[in-house]
Parts: structure tokens; sequence; C-alpha cells
């Protein structure tokens, strides 16, 4: 569990201000969840016997005994809200943010805390919302100058009785190589088969090569609509990479399931991960309603903005320096009408006095565009000097009344800059 610090954290503010332009362009809007639940809502979505609810949920007993967990993520606390305020009544859109919890071994972009992006759209059956969660995903990439570092895989899992189907084959093949099959392999044999799929073993994957593959036991209907959902991903201009060993690690998921991965990451490849999970909101006591969504790992798309060496900077666009108590109580309501009139404009006023010197350092220092001075001169003929911090400009004193105009002028420089 880590400190994003402030020198991060303008990162992080412009990937969350392109998310939410994104996501309102789309018609989603936000709904925001409480991070501590019943156990029993994980245990049931997500599945008894996935890594996430045996070995990775921070779960305790409260005061009144009933065990209670950090979530572990988004989707069965969102679908819980919108069964209880019965929400699915009309097709829905809707994302939240957040931390998640696991206790996993924290290594480089996986942490047992960290942020998600949740996107869920209730009450389409159809291909076309599939298409729209993936493009929107895109279109975040592209905002974020991201989309030539990753690849979106996609899979189709199919209904219960397809993968049930699948499972019993699988099993019957996997049964006769188990010596073959590492150690996590052989307990999900019993347990988890379909998660086997996804081991990184190499041994293992040896094996994998000639099992049964699960798109062969799709029926004809599932088989059209995932033709169909490709179909529209051409359409889009959209590459993928049709993986028939992706299966994610959730139990809710059925048919669609996709996946945008990276090589700029090592092992932590996946940034984003969602698909189709029809059943959940009938597992919740809702009625059955078509949904999907998809998650994004925040730590590991800023990882990857770094890796790109994307930086983003947020200095100020003022930095007010007086010369004395006399010259700083002058400044003060001319500075907060100045803060009313353009709320887009950072100004930081030094504090704690000293020297004119040691107030222009920390002027520089703190990367400010202009150093606004009240000096006495200023002070007595209602006047203030600008100096500029970066640009090639010249310094100038104006009249406090035309101050006004210089910012209105410097702002929309900035804006079509």
């Amino acid at each position: 569990m880590v400190d994003i610090l402030p020198e991060d954290t303008p990162l992080w503010q412009s990937m969350e201000t392109a998310a939410l332009e994104v996501l309102s362009s789309y018609g989603y809007a936000e709904i925001r969840l409480p991070i501590i639940e019943p156990t029993e809502l994980f245990a049931r979505s997500i599945g008894e016997v996935t890594d996430i609810v045996e070995k990775e949920m921070y779960s305790f007993a409260d005061r009144n005994d009933d065990s209670m967990t950090l979530r572990p993520e988004g989707t069965a606390g969102c679908v819980r809200a919108v069964v209880q305020h019965n929400l699915a009544v009309t097709p829905q859109r809707l994302w939240y943010t957040g931390p998640m919890f696991r206790y996993e071994r924290p290594q480089k972009g996986r942490q047992r805390q960290f942020h998600q992006l949740g996107v869920e759209s209730f009450g389409v059956a159809t291909p076309d919302q599939d298409a729209e969660l993936i493009a929107l995903s895109r279109q975040l990439w592209r905002r974020l100058g991201v989309d030539d570092a990753l690849q979106l895989e996609i899979n189709s899992i199919g209904s219960a009785s397809d993968r049930a189907r699948y499972r019993e084959a699988l099993v019957g093949y996997l049964g006769e190589h188990r010596e073959s099959l590492d150690e996590d392999s052989q307990r999900r044999l019993e347990t988890n088969p379909l998660r086997i799929l996804d081991s990184k073993s190499p041994g293992t994957q040896a094996v994998l090569d000639s099992a049964p593959v699960l798109s062969d036991y799709l029926d004809a209907e599932t088989q059209a609509e995932f033709g169909e959902l490709l179909s529209q991903l051409d359409a889009l201009d959209i590459g993928y990479v049709v993986n028939p060993r992706l299966v994610r690690g959730l139990d809710y998921y059925n048919k669609t399931v996709f996946e945008w991965t990276t090589d700029r990451l090592g092992a932590q490849s996946t940034v984003c991960g969602g698909g189709r999970y029809d059943t959940l909101v009938s597992t919740f006591g809702g009625k059955e309603t078509p949904a999907a969504g998809f998650a994004v790992g925040l730590e590991r798309l800023i990882l990857l903005m770094q890796a790109l060496d994307i930086t983003v900077s947020s200095p100020a666009d003022l930095y007010v320096v007086t010369a004395d108590e006399n010259a700083y109580r002058h400044s003060l309501p001319r500075l907060d009408a100045l803060r009313r009139q353009f709320p887009d404009l950072d100004v930081v006023q030094h504090l704690g006095g000293g020297s004119f010197k040691s107030q222009f350092k920390r002027a520089d220092k703190s990367g400010a565009a202009w150093a606004l001075v009240y000096g006495d001169a200023e002070v007595a003929n209602n006047q203030v000097t600008l100096k500029p911090l970066r640009a090639e400009a010249e310094q100038q004193t104006i009249a406090d009344a035309e101050l006004e105009l210089f910012l209105a002028g410097y702002l929309a420089a900035a804006q079509t800059a």
C-alpha cells in the first residue's frame, strides 16, 4: 500500500480527467460505491474457488461478528447497488473509480491497495454493447497517448452449458497428463479447470497445446454473436487477436471476454480486462438482466504512460512576491478578487516573508510562468510588476486595473497553445 506523492499526482489527475471526458461523451454516469461490503457478496459473485476468494481477500469480523471484506473488485458492488436501487428497469451506463484491496505478493504493477476504473452497462444483450465498451476503452487509450502500446485480446467463453461440456472434455484430457501440470494447475483440475488455460507454467502450456479448444463447444447462437462483434470491431478499425485461452479469473463472466495487454511492463501485461456477465444481476436477486463491463488497473496505466515518457506537470501560473508585511496585506484582496474572476488561474502566494532574492528563488523553483511583484513603489502607485520566469518576455510594471486584461490574454494564449 503506497502513497501517491505530489510529483506523481498531475499524471493521475490528467488520466482521471481524460477518463471523465471520454465516459461523459459516451453517456456513462458516475456511481460511488462503499469500499467495504459483506464477504458473501464477493464469494457469491467472484466464485468460492477463485484465487481472489481463497487467498487474496482482506476479510474480518466486525463487532456484530459479521464477516466483512474490503472490496477486491468493483463489479459485485455495482451490481448489488443496481439491484438494491432498482436501477436496471431501463438500460444503465455506469462508471466508478477508487481503491481495491487484495492480499497479493507486492511487485511492480501489483499492490495490495490498488486503484481501478470500472465501467458497467446493464440492459443490452446484443454485441453492439460489447463493441461500444471496447471502442470506449480504445478512445481512452488514444486520449492518453498509449494506444499504440496496447493490444486487444478477445475470446468467447460461451454460456454455462457450453462451458460445462467443454469442462468435461478438458478435465478428461488434462487428467491424462496430470503429472505434467504445475502444482497450481493440478489443484485447479478439481476446482476450476478453465483457469488452467491461463497458466504461465511452460510445462502446462506445452500440455495445453493439444488440449480441446473452447470455441469448438460454443453453440451456433454464441458463435454468431461473437462473429458479429468481431465484424463491428473491424468496422471500427480496432485490431484484435482472438485468444482461445483467454478466460478471465472471475466466475461470473460469460460469452465475450477481453483484455488490453502491453509488452512494455514485463509480467504485468494486462492493463484492462472485462466482458459479459449476463447472470450476475439475477444471482443477486434482480430480474435476469444482460450486462457487460471492464476494469482498468490505474497503477498499470500510469506505469505504461511513464514507460512511454508521457509526463504532465501542473506548475502555477503566478507566484506572488511581496516586499514586506504592508505589501502582503495590500496584495491579499487583489489576489482574492483575481481568483474569483479567473478560476482557471493558479496563483501561489509566498508566505513566511524573506528577502526578494529568497522569494524569487522560490518563485523560480515553483515552475510558475510569471512572478507578480508588489514592492513599495507598486503599493504606493496601485501598480504591479510582472516578471517573466519562463518565457522570453520583458518585465513590465502596469496599473492594477490593467492586470485583468493581461491575465485574460495570458489565459487565452495558454488555451490555444
